[in-house]
């Protein structure tokens, strides 16, 4: 792998998306200092054009050429079934020498690290890395960088610096998601297409009402961070990303411009330059700027309730419409070229389209100014109503290059040469030896060749490495070359020429048989480590019940439940202490940590673990990467992971059991067919399945206090959600429960045993409570449930 000088706390690296070649180049001629771009599978962009092996290839030379570096997303959860797949692409991206993956299944991480350990690992902001002791549990795993949560403030990056030496990387500037990335299960729940996957529809963008009041609750502001380069850096961050692969050229291209111009410009012209370049931005058609978290713990600006969740610059709503064509009052200058979106008022998806022509009253017109009333064909007939808003998303002055004219300029570019060093001897006056290591190879040929006596200049070491220094399009580069005394002789230069020739087309035929050869061999040990299909493993049955408080422990009593999960809290420690013997059943308690734990919290979860353990508990459940070094003194803990460590195939579970899980879970987003194929893997991870539950579909640090208080939200398409704050977390469910409990003979003939039912936000002895364990002990259906994707599947 070609390693490039990596970026540094006082010289950090500015990291720019792309989805698209027009979007790659536009990075480039900005001044991005690496890019990161996701394959057609794999990527948590899926919607975005994407790239071909091929493309990555020659985008890969293009930036060693330039100095700069390469990333690549494979930061989705991956099935069962696209395991082979996955390792393909790994061996792939290997042999291209990409710079590094960003990642977020373990099973990229396990098969990576265990067959191509030449590629840098970068953890995923869909990690939900947000503490020291998840970077630091990062440090242990091998990766060599963290794209840190986006909820964290300066304050916090900074003490997560001192206590670690991995690269961290922070967005500064792009959309944000409300919910914790890697954490919203909204898109999924109401239509199966999970953001997990790439293929978020984006239901937090749209409108919602709460008790006659509509509002874009959960939809946040931009990100915008140019006013703190200074403080990021200072924080220790060495890579500033920009969001956005689902952007335009002109986008990425205008957001770069400005970083670049402030990264660049000296301490006396800052803020001239600051100015020009939040000009810039206002230029980049996203929604308003806020610092998010970055500013502070509790962001006043993040969301704005009364603004529409769609990107553009707001021109006016449609006051007229004819046919194909509509009328409104502009508030920006508008010219034919410029591309807009009509969004309708239940903010359900937009329509885009280029304005190709435009009038004022009947005149056709090239521009018109703001504040004109101006009339634009269409492509469509009976789409748009009065009332519907009209955004600019893209103007005539974009980034101009065509994909035509990206896809000619990638064509030309040639893949990087491969170093070589060079040693030339004569052992006699009629053979010339040469001798080349590179890349691992050393390859040495002897060739017969005429000298003549040199009158003057005999041949030299000048006159060979001129000779050499001419790879042609065998692809190398002569770094080094050496020779030996030579002879006081003259070999004409085309002989000399034509031994270049058969020499460099000797060493690329050896070059690639080795990579052949290494890519087949990794390949092939890496297709054999996965686990083939068997019988589902014979476990007996258990169930769970998940708690909210302790005072409903006497649950243990009744037939059929095995076992409780209680949310750690001092004041459950203390209702466990109250409860009698159901207290001291310690086997039968396991502890579920929280989800979200700050560095202000670290240490006094710490001590309730250590009260815990002096108390003969052994069983916790664990949610997050920054939760295992809480357990570092305690190695006869029984440690246990929820459906937020994600496993969805064979060798994420293999992975979890490496980092020290005792059991695990099959994530709640799965579907039946993968849990088939998952579930009759030999993993040696005994795996639960939540068969109850009331899904968080957003997780978010942004406070909801007023739709708490007041409750009852509803969307356009008559779904109802509660919310609930609990430590500083935000939790946005559907009054919608997911329930399998009327599939237990289909879930035990998939292999799953072990079932987990969630009633902590019910009481175990509330009337619904009692419904849904009465449902469990007769395996009935529930009205009022979702059985989530299971049947329909997870995209």
């Amino acid at each position: 792998m070609t390693h490039r000088k990596s970026p540094s706390p006082t010289k950090p690296e500015l990291l720019a998306p792309a989805g698209s070649l027009e979007a790659f180049f536009a990075a480039a001629e900005a001044g991005a200092d690496a890019v990161y771009c996701g394959l057609k599978a794999f990527s948590a962009r899926a919607k975005a054009k994407n790239f071909s092996v091929a493309d990555l290839e020659k985008m890969s030379a293009a930036q060693h050429a330039a100095g700069r570096r390469l990333y690549v997303t494979l930061n989705t959860l991956v099935k069962e079934r696209e395991l082979p797949e996955l390792v393909d692409t790994l061996a792939t991206l290997d042999q291209i020498g990409v710079d590094g993956l960003i990642l977020q299944d373990l099973a990229v991480w396990k098969l990576a690290r265990e067959h191509f350990p030449q590629l840098e690992l970068h953890a995923s902001t869909q990690m939900t890395v947000h503490n020291a002791a998840g970077v630091k549990m990062l440090e242990r795993m091998g990766f060599t960088r963290g794209v840190l949560a986006r909820e964290l403030t300066l304050d916090e990056i900074t003490a997560i610096r001192r206590q670690t030496h991995l690269e961290l990387e922070h967005f500064i500037h792009g959309a944000l998601c409300f919910s914790f990335s890697g954490q919203c299960y909204f898109s999924s729940f109401l239509g199966g297409q999970s953001g997990n996957r790439g293929r978020c529809t984006q239901p937090c963008r749209r409108r919602y009402r709460q008790r006659g009041k509509d509002g874009y609750f959960f939809s946040p502001n931009d990100l915008s961070a140019i006013d703190l380069l200074p403080e990021l850096i200072a924080a220790g961050i060495c890579s500033l990303k920009i969001e956005g692969r689902m952007k335009s050229a002109e986008y990425v291209h205008n957001v770069v411009s400005a970083y670049r111009m402030v990264l660049d410009a000296d301490r006396k012209h800052r803020q001239d330059v600051l100015k020009e370049a939040k000009q810039l931005l206002k230029d980049a058609f996203g929604r308003p700027p806020t610092r998010g978290f970055l500013a502070g713990p509790t962001p006043v600006d993040i969301v704005s309730p009364n603004l529409r969740g769609a990107t553009g610059r707001w021109l006016g709503n449609i006051s007229q419409v004819r046919g194909r064509q509509i009328g409104f009052k502009t508030r920006d200058l508008l010219q034919a070229g410029d591309r807009l979106r009509i969004q309708p008022a239940s903010d359900r998806p937009g329509t885009a389209f280029t304005v190709r022509t435009l009038q004022l009253g009947r005149r056709p017109v090239k521009q018109a100014a703001a504040g004109s009333q101006v009339t634009v064909p269409t492509p469509f007939a009976d789409r748009f109503q009065v009332g519907d808003a009209v955004f600019k998303v893209s103007s005539r002055q974009a980034f101009t290059l065509s994909e035509t004219a990206c896809r000619k300029r990638l064509e030309r570019i040639s893949t990087e040469p491969t170093a070589l060093n060079l040693r030339i001897l004569m052992p006699d006056n009629h053979s010339l030896q040469l001798t080349a290591e590179l890349a691992g190879i050393e390859h040495t040929a002897r060739f017969a060749v005429e000298t003549f006596p040199a009158k003057d200049n005999p041949l030299n070491r000048e006159t060979l490495r001129a000779a050499f220094s001419q790879a042609g399009n065998n692809g190398f580069r002569l770094e080094q070359l050496t020779c030996r005394k030579l002879p006081p002789v003259v070999i004409p230069p085309s002989r000399l020429k034509q031994i270049r020739r058969e020499f460099y087309a000797q060493l690329a035929q050896q070059l690639s048989c080795r990579r052949q050869n290494h890519d087949s061999s990794a390949r092939q040990r890496a297709r054999r480590s996965l686990l083939a299909c068997g019988e589902p493993a014979g476990q007996e049955r258990r169930t769970t019940l998940g708690l909210g408080n302790a005072r409903d422990l006497q649950i243990l009593a009744r037939d059929g439940i095995d076992r409780v999960l209680l949310p750690l809290s001092a004041g459950n420690i203390q209702g466990v202490q109250q409860a009698g013997r159901w207290g001291r059943q310690t086997e039968r308690i396991v502890w579920d940590l929280p989800f979200i734990l700050p560095d202000d919290q670290w240490q006094q979860t710490g001590e309730l673990i250590r009260t815990l353990y002096e108390q003969g508990f052994r069983r916790f459940r664990l949610g997050n990467l920054g939760h295992f070094p809480l357990f570092d003194d305690y190695p006869e803990a029984e440690l246990e992971g929820s459906y937020r460590l994600f496993i969805l195939n064979s060798q994420a579970a293999l992975a979890w059991r490496d980092l020290g899980l005792s059991g695990g879970m099959a994530y709640i987003e799965d579907d039946r067919d993968n849990l088939a194929d998952l579930f009759t893997r030999p993993t040696g991870l005994p795996l639960d399945l939540t068969v109850y539950a009331s899904v968080p579909l957003l997780t978010s640090r942004i406070p909801l206090k007023n739709l708490q208080k007041e409750g009852g939200i509803s969307s356009d398409r008559g779904d109802r959600f509660r919310v609930q704050q609990r430590s500083g977390v935000s939790i946005l469910s559907s009054e919608t429960d997911f329930s399998l409990l009327d599939r237990q003979q289909d879930l035990a003939a998939l292999g799953v045993r072990r079932l987990t039912v969630d009633l902590s936000h019910l009481g175990a002895f509330s009337p619904r409570g009692k419904q849904v364990l009465n449902a469990l002990q007769k395996e009935s259906p529930l009205p009022n449930t979702s059985v989530f994707n299971f049947d329909f599947g997870m995209e």
